[in-house]
């Protein structure tokens, strides 16, 4: 069995999503968004196209001093990001639909709206399938029936809890403090993708420092792909805990972490840094510096206390 939110929302094949009972789509059937849109930018987790655009970041060939220079120059990073022909490109097609539709649906089934609402909401991989992004963002966040609540998928529910389209409709798009947050989340989305170009695990690591100290169980490293990733990647927890059932799941993670730890600063600080040096051992022949991988390996092993 996949991690709840891991296997369910990001496989598919042939525009299906596997897991997924398609006759939901078809039958019949509030939390203020301005005070909570912001916190759907923390568990982003992927599938945005790596911008290439200019950016005053450039890898060191040590991740703890790469994650150190990307929180400082994030924003203004962030704000070259905005101003990419592409990215403005985006921008004006989503906010065009976005005050153009009659309808939430109308909304939901646009091509321009679903690339930047999902890319921020962490969603990117649903992009193009319209029928289900349609039925799945009106779910009533609050029936445990609902087909947001059946997928599991975390960033989803996130997604549905924080707009509850099926209650706020169009006005939760078209509220202009909505509006900004969602088209300058969709510069920082691309901004950390292109980290990893040259820094394998960077945008986790960003992403992880700011949501960690929320994770308050095992289930809630397992319900979100950064989580997941940085905590099984950090702890040398093989990843193919996913084929297991979901009470072995959580005894795999609580057996190798203190999930009260990820309230101390300091610990998520050095559980980051060894995630980060894993990934560096295992993408790369040396670091830039020219340390052995041996000696990464040792480094890494002193961080967690």
């Amino acid at each position: 069995m996949m991690p709840i939110g891991i296997g369910v929302g990001a496989a598919s094949m042939n525009g299906v999503v596997l897991g997924i009972n398609y006759n939901l789509l078809f039958s019949s059937g509030g939390t203020s968004v301005s005070d909570t849109i912001s916190s759907m930018l923390s568990t982003i987790y992927g599938g945005a196209s790596a911008s290439t655009g200019p950016s005053t970041f450039a890898s060191t060939g040590n991740p703890l001093v790469d994650l150190q220079l990307a929180q400082k120059n994030e924003t203004a990073d962030v704000a070259l990001e905005a101003k990419q022909p592409q990215v403005v490109q985006d921008i004006n097609a989503f906010t065009k639909a976005v005050s153009n539709a009659k309808t939430i649906q109308d909304a939901l089934g646009n091509p321009n709206v679903q690339k930047v609402l999902l890319t921020v909401s962490g969603l990117s991989n649903f992009i193009g399938e319209t029928t289900l992004v349609q039925k799945a963002l009106m779910s009533d966040p609050s029936d445990p029936n609902s087909l947001a609540n059946q997928m599991n998928n975390a960033a989803l529910i996130n997604a549905v809890q924080t707009y509850n389209f099926a209650q706020n409709g169009l006005g939760a798009l078209q509220n202009p403090k909505i509006l900004s947050t969602l088209t300058n989340g969709y510069a920082e989305v691309l901004w950390r993708q292109s980290l990893e170009q040259s820094t394998p695990g960077l945008s986790n690591a960003l992403a992880f420092l700011q949501q960690a100290s929320s994770i308050k169980s095992a289930n809630d490293i397992l319900t979100n792909l950064v989580n997941f990733q940085v905590v099984t990647t950090a702890l040398g927890i093989p990843q193919d805990i996913i084929n297991q059932d979901q009470t072995a799941q959580q005894q795999a993670i609580n057996s190798h972490l203190d999930v009260s730890k990820l309230q101390d600063p300091k610990f998520v600080t050095s559980l980051t840094d060894q995630y980060l040096l894993t990934m560096q051992a295992n993408n790369q022949s040396s670091s830039a510096s020219g340390t052995s991988l041996d000696g990464l390996a040792v480094q890494a092993a002193s961080l967690i206390v």
